[in-house]
């Protein structure tokens, strides 16, 4: 079947309409960022003199600044300049909208109107199709991909690109961009942090979601960027399955699952995704994200930040946790109810 082709043109993406558009979108929520008020001090010259280089082929991608945080596991995260991020957002802008047609719809991670909450229902769903209503055993495969983002191997990203952009000179800005680094190995790797490569990396593994839903025809199969989980009713089934992945990973993206995250269980004895524990007929916040909750609130008592946890909690069976906290607006602090520690069960 043959692909449907992206119709914009490079001329459109690095004009300065778009360049305008996408620096109004990128300023949101950065206006106190020193390096963002330096460019924005002489916004129009600095995106004329952008789109002048991008009109010339003269555009050459800067360094990153790298720094660690830590959400909630280490993370290496990678910083573009303002200038690039700009660039980032201009080719953002016109490619999501296409790419996003492409993609399944189960395929959940940075995607406007899908997202966790989204995937935890979803999930939700499956589990009671494959059980018939809770009465047959459910199993679920759940697999990770190790060093997601370091092993996105650029050659295999380009040639999916060139599967659905004819245009050369959006090929060159977008190697631009690809090429702008690697996790240590050359051509290899992607950076956390770039706008671009949320979306990269779905169109890399749309690969993969597109051949679990119509070669192996994995109906009840879902993916939240390199989480990724299959439900069926035969264990013998989902084992058979692992090999057949690994193969396609392997063979075709380069790719490998990290093999201490490779579970099979059945959904009644608790499966833990995207920071829940799901069982038949309910889902509970894991152990580890219960306690991460309770030390960032003991740090941080606003009542933004107490909104913000109470909101994630509605979407499990939290009432135990709930009722665990006490809200006082006027202090700005939690109090736990019978003076329970932060850390404590429960």
């Amino acid at each position: 079947m043959a692909k449907i082709k992206f119709v914009h043109t490079y001329d459109y993406i690095i004009s300065l309409e778009n360049l305008l558009e996408a620096w109004r979108e990128f300023i949101r929520g950065k206006h106190l960022k020193k390096d963002v008020q330096i460019f924005e001090s002489d916004l129009m010259d600095n995106i004329v003199s952008l789109h002048e280089d991008l009109s010339n082929y003269t555009y050459r991608h800067g360094s990153y600044e790298a720094f660690n945080i830590s959400d909630p596991k280490p993370r290496n995260i990678h910083k573009a300049t303002v200038r690039d991020r700009l660039v980032h957002h201009a080719i953002y802008r016109a490619l999501y909208p296409f790419f996003d047609r492409t993609f399944i719809s189960d395929s959940f991670s940075c995607r406007n109107k899908q997202g966790t909450h989204r995937a935890l229902n979803r999930l939700r769903s499956f589990a009671f199709r494959v059980s018939h209503n809770h009465t047959r055993s459910c199993w679920i495969l759940k697999c990770d991909i190790r060093k997601f983002f370091a092993n996105i191997n650029h050659q295999i990203l380009r040639s999916i690109l060139a599967e659905y952009i004819s245009d050369k000179n959006i090929l060159w800005l977008l190697d631009r961009v690809i090429d702008s680094f690697n996790s240590g190995q050359s051509g290899v790797g992607l950076p956390l942090g770039n706008l671009t490569s949320q979306l990269l990396v779905n169109i890399y593994m749309n690969k993969f979601d597109q051949f679990m839903k119509h070669k192996i025809k994995a109906k009840y199969y879902l993916r939240y960027a390199d989480d990724f989980v299959i439900l069926a009713e035969s264990k013998k089934y989902l084992i058979g399955l692992i090999p057949v992945l690994v193969r396609f990973l392997s063979i075709e993206l380069k790719l490998e699952l990290h093999p201490q995250k490779v579970f099979i269980k059945t959904i009644a004895s608790g499966v833990d995704f995207l920071g829940w524990t799901h069982f038949t007929d309910h889902r509970v916040l894991r152990v580890a994200s219960r306690r991460r909750m309770f030390k960032k609130l003991w740090q941080n008592s606003s009542s933004k930040s107490v909104k913000s946890y109470l909101g994630l909690l509605k979407h499990g069976n939290t009432d135990k946790i709930k009722n665990k906290i006490y809200i006082n607006f006027n202090e700005r602090k939690i109090v736990f109810n019978n003076k329970a520690s932060p850390f404590s069960r429960g």
